[in-house]
């Protein structure tokens, strides 16, 4: 892949620019036709997809906070941390 990229640099020799073969841009630009990849999610999208299977032990904490928050025992950073889980 080396020579199939240049680097445009300005006056003081710091890059500013890339030129790709057309092979490699194709590669490049083609990412989209592979289904599997999430390249059209924001970062709140892709944390909640990341997030929308919780583990064990995330699990056991959102049954805790729930239980306190239904008998409204919960501290701000409690209330935080359910909220996060909820999302």
């Amino acid at each position: 892949m080396s020579d199939s990229v240049q680097y445009v640099t300005n006056a003081q020799g710091e890059k500013v620019g890339v030129l790709l073969d057309l092979e490699t841009y194709q590669q490049l630009t083609n990412l989209s036709v592979d289904s599997e990849l999430l390249i059209s999610l924001n970062l709140d999208e892709l944390q909640a997809l990341a997030e929308s299977s919780l583990s064990p032990k995330a699990q056991i904490q959102l049954q805790e906070l729930l239980i306190k928050n239904s008998e409204n025992y919960l501290s701000n950073e409690e209330t935080e941390t359910l909220d996060r889980l909820l999302r």
